[in-house]
């Protein structure tokens, strides 16, 4: 049994075998016509309402809208929670009722799971555990996670994918119109052509656990040395395309620390930045789904410090992996001098590199409202919590207001398809240091991740990272 970080090596070299759940007209249209019906019916009622000159309740379609997605279960409900956390892609009313949507996915029997699990790795399956739990551990839109217990005694999870999966994602994805339909008709500020292609492709590449197996050991090689951070090991012997076994981190919820003392807070606030932070601007990479479940706090037990005291953060999923090229990540940081030496070409020229076109003077304004918003704790050099006083509640909200107002005046603004995770990832981010009422010197740990920063130097970093993952070629490319 691979016990070392050979499984980074392993992880990155998996064969991929004859797809036996391939994409499937006959499963893609039976969830056509679920989905279709729920989702299209809502549509087509909005529609007819605004064709015919009738009243438009914004706050009853919503409600609407949630309750059909409510009633599905599988990547719509992933897609529909995805779009209520992406600025102005939804109205208001429509982001607050699908935010509210739970991925509570019933999870697969018993009978079922073993059918699963002889398909993925055979007849012998159970052999190759000491235990595995028949009940799920987490259950999702995706798959479930299993505990169990390898050979030699170490403790596993096992994620396991639902069947046809991959048909039920592209009829979901085509699915995904209606919902950008609705947002052309009632509020179209945002050109969603490439946000939709964006999801588009997270969505389905969180299908394949090939590739989650390559994202793990890329994390593991970018954060290694990084104590405040967990990262668990591959099981490549145990894996598949559609079973993915990685290392059980043991940790408490995240939100259980909410009322902890100011330092534990802090620690664990400072190792969530170091997480997203420092691959992404040292590697151009960031794990693009802040959604709290994805990460649980480890206890320190032998380092001196009190038995049981909160140590940093387990990271636990890596399936929504975003890998910019670096001139993105040039941008990121040109923005941030831009904004802190009131240095308006170098602003201008980072909107650029991240890809938005035709900047008028205007446009460049309102982009500005939004950048001092999520830059304003980088640029300020003192002890702060994130939202500075203001209500967690209210967090945001003048300078979403504020830019979907000019935005209207604007016309539509076509967002740059990276510019779409990153930015999600951010608020969410936001989010974390929100609950925890963290209080920390932002823009001292931003610098200090930037440090010696250079695009060339990054670039170089993450080819080499990316090949010795088996995610990246000599070429530089990120391959499919």
């Amino acid at each position: 049994m691979v016990r070392n970080d050979e499984m980074l090596y392993h992880a990155s070299r998996m064969v991929t075998p004859i797809d036996r759940e391939a994409n499937r007209f006959s499963a893609r249209a039976r969830r056509y016509a679920r989905v279709g019906a729920n989702v299209g019916g809502v549509a087509a009622r909005i529609a007819g309402a605004q064709l015919f000159g009738l009243g438009n309740d914004r706050a009853k379609n919503a409600a609407e809208l949630a309750a059909a997605l409510g009633g599905l279960k599988g990547p719509i409900m992933k897609v529909a929670q995805l779009m209520a956390t992406i600025p102005d892609v939804l109205p208001p009313e429509y982001t607050t009722e699908l935010a509210k949507l739970q991925s509570d996915a019933p999870p697969m029997g018993w009978a079922f799971v073993k059918r699963r699990m002889v398909a993925e790795l055979g007849s012998n399956w159970g052999t190759k555990f000491a235990s595995f739990e028949h009940h799920p551990a987490a259950a999702a839109s995706l798959g479930q996670v299993h505990r169990a217990i390898a050979l030699d005694g170490t403790a596993l999870a096992c994620k396991l994918q639902y069947p046809d999966m991959q048909s039920a994602v592209e009829a979901d994805l085509h699915q995904l119109q209606w919902l950008f339909a609705i947002h052309r008709r009632m509020d179209p500020v945002v050109d969603t052509t490439e946000i939709a292609k964006e999801i588009g492709a997270r969505v389905r590449e969180e299908l394949d656990y090939y590739r989650e197996a390559k994202h793990v050991a890329l994390y593991r090689a970018i954060l290694a040395g990084i104590d405040l951070v967990r990262v668990p090991r591959v099981w490549p012997e145990l894996s598949t395309g559609r079973l993915l076994t990685l290392d059980w981190l043991e940790g408490r919820r995240l939100l259980e620390h909410k009322s902890a003392e100011l330092p534990i807070r802090n620690r664990i606030a400072t190792a969530m930045f170091m997480a997203w932070w420092f691959p992404f601007s040292r590697y151009g990479v960031i794990h693009g789904d802040p959604h709290l479940g994805n990460y649980t706090v480890f206890d320190q037990k032998a380092d001196g410090r009190q038995p049981g005291a909160p140590g940093g953060i387990n990271l636990l999923d890596y399936g929504c992996i975003r890998i910019f090229p670096p001139s993105f990540v040039g941008g990121v940081v040109d923005l941030y001098h831009g904004l802190q030496r009131g240095d308006d070409a170098l602003v201008v020229h980072a909107y650029e590199t991240w890809g938005f076109r035709r900047l008028s003077r205007e446009l460049i304004d309102i982009l500005n409202i939004w950048a001092r918003f999520i830059y304003g704790p980088l640029l300020d050099d003192r002890v702060r919590t994130i939202a500075d006083g203001v209500k967690p509640s209210e967090y945001g909200r003048r300078e979403a207001f504020r830019v979907h107002q000019a935005l209207k005046r604007q016309g539509p603004v076509t967002v740059p398809r990276e510019f779409v995770f990153m930015d999600r990832a951010a608020i969410g981010l936001g989010g974390v240091f929100l609950h925890l009422q963290a209080e920390l010197n932002f823009h001292r740990l931003f610098n200090e991740a930037i440090e010696r920063f250079s695009v060339r130097a990054v670039a170089e970093r993450q080819q080499a990272a990316l090949i010795a993952a088996g995610l990246g070629d000599s070429s530089g490319r990120v391959k499919e």
